[in-house]
């Protein structure tokens, strides 16, 4: 068994840069076609040139739910059907709670929670009639172990992970699975600004002494889209450096 993507159709959102491109990288190169979703259709369409031909950019502004609910139909549409999603993209508003904006809070459960969910949803019902399908949910290590400044993201990625528990339980007699990935502190431009202390201070707390990258989490979703992981939903996996065990 391989983790081939070969004749397999996905959507990746959140997919030009970071975890969501190495993604899309990984599973392009598995032989999957590609619809890839984000806000900023420029930079969207660029990546999806950079990546290789095929590859199907679709724009959508995840807080706008009429974009978020056409955004399934189109990727279908587009590719002529829909074998796996993954839902990557998420927003951050960070504040300690007695300062959080009702505002900041809505704005992220909305993005990283409600659009998920609308998102699932609408890709189980063609799942359904083909009785398979994969669907990814990227969380975070914070949505298990709570981090100050982020009740509104820990919250969302946390729903992230009941919510697959439930869908899974759903349609798994379908053919279905639904799964988390949860990255733990991932090397990215925002951390690239951070200096040497506050690196280390980081490092310090990771078993394995280092940040992970974004191939490294890309490998994860790659083998649970694939047959390899045929028998395994309802499950999220941690990919952390160890520096939370579940």
């Amino acid at each position: 068994m391989t983790f081939s993507l070969t004749n397999k159709k996905a959507l990746i959102t959140g997919a030009s840069g970071g975890i969501g491109g190495a993604v899309a990288k990984s599973f392009h190169d598995a032989g999957a076609k590609l619809a890839v979703s984000g806000s900023n259709e420029e930079k969207l369409k660029n990546f999806a040139a950079e990546l290789g031909d095929g590859i199907v950019p679709i724009a959508c502004n995840l807080s706008d739910l009429a974009s978020v609910d056409a955004l399934i139909k189109n990727a279908e549409e587009a590719l002529g059907g829909l074998d796996i999603l993954v839902c990557n993209a998420g927003v951050t508003k960070d504040n300690l709670a007695l300062r959080m904006k009702d505002e900041e809070w809505q704005q992220v459960i909305d993005i990283n929670l409600t659009a998920s969910f609308r998102l699932a949803r609408a890709a189980i019902k063609g799942m359904l009639k083909r009785r398979a399908g994969r669907i990814i949910f990227v969380t975070s290590v914070v949505g298990w172990t709570g981090n100050p400044g982020q009740a509104n993201y820990c919250a969302s990625k946390a729903g992230l992970t009941g919510m697959a528990k439930s869908l899974a339980q759903e349609v798994a007699s379908r053919g279905i699975t639904i799964n988390c990935i949860a990255p733990g502190f991932i090397a990215t431009k925002m951390t690239d600004a951070l200096n040497d202390e506050q690196k280390a201070r980081i490092n310090n707390n990771i078993p394995l002494g280092r940040m992970g990258n974004a191939e490294e989490i890309a490998a994860g979703a790659l083998y649970l889209a694939s047959d390899a992981a045929s028998y395994i939903t309802g499950q999220t996996l941690h990919i952390n450096g160890g520096m939370f065990m579940a």
